[in-house]
């Protein structure tokens, strides 16, 4: 079964991702059904399957290639420039769990939903939930006062941010923290700090503005105070448990 899993998964991402062209998918979503490049696309994941599968398993490669089809022409109809982040995630989970679904075909397997809600997966989510959602929320309200200074003393000249790009950094930074800790890496911490501070460096002198600079140390300190935090208590915990 895991053998089988790897090939279709393989085939599946060297032909969603690897063998598709950005020009392939411009050109679908303006054309839609009409586009030639939806039927190449389907072409090479058929290739993909009978020679991944060794010409095996032809029932399934029949019922993958035809759900990828329906699957992507339907993402196609529906996309627009709102949506097509999260239908591209629908569009995924679709093909994945038809690929799940082949595979409980050719080999039943049971999945025990309660093996998931044991002591230590949700010590483990509730962990991930509070380095991520729950530590951003907490530092946005610790360096609220601060906010309001920084906005006023920003040069109007100078370009804008990304939208939501300081909360992807510190959720990502975060969970980098927390995974180093778990795996008791602790060294890895310092390089990930380095590498922060040669980034910000750049803009912090640029912009030679104190406030801006006693803002993004607070708030960095602050991130990576909570992330330990959230490691060292997991880890207590996880050997109590």
């Amino acid at each position: 079964m895991i053998l089988l899993t790897l090939k279709l998964l393989l085939a599946h991402f060297i032909g969603d991702f690897m063998l598709q062209s950005s020009h392939w998918v411009d050109d679908k979503l303006e054309k839609k059904w009409k586009s030639k490049y939806l039927y190449w696309h389907i072409g090479v994941h058929l290739i993909l399957l009978l020679g991944i599968l060794q010409f095996q398993h032809l029932g399934i490669v029949a019922i993958i290639i035809a759900t990828h089809y329906l699957i992507d022409l339907g993402k196609l109809t529906f996309t627009n420039e709102k949506n097509y982040r999260w239908l591209f995630v629908v569009d995924q989970v679709l093909h994945l769990l038809v690929i799940t679904g082949v595979i409980y075909l050719l080999t039943p397997f049971d999945i025990d939903f309660e093996t998931l809600f044991v002591e230590k997966n949700l010590l483990f989510i509730t962990f991930l939930v509070f380095v991520t959602y729950v530590s951003g929320i907490l530092m946005r309200m610790l360096l609220a006062p601060y906010i309001a200074e920084i906005l006023k003393a920003e040069d109007p000249d100078e370009g804008g941010s990304l939208k939501n790009a300081g909360k992807y950094i510190g959720m990502l930074e975060r969970l980098f923290v927390f995974g180093f800790i778990l795996t008791d890496q602790w060294a890895a911490i310092g390089l990930l700090i380095t590498a922060k501070s040669v980034f910000r460096f750049g803009d912090l002198n640029k912009g030679k503005n104190r406030k801006l600079t006693e803002y993004v140390l607070i708030g960095t300190l602050l991130s990576f105070g909570l992330a330990i935090l959230s490691g060292v208590v997991y880890n207590y915990l996880t050997d109590i448990l």
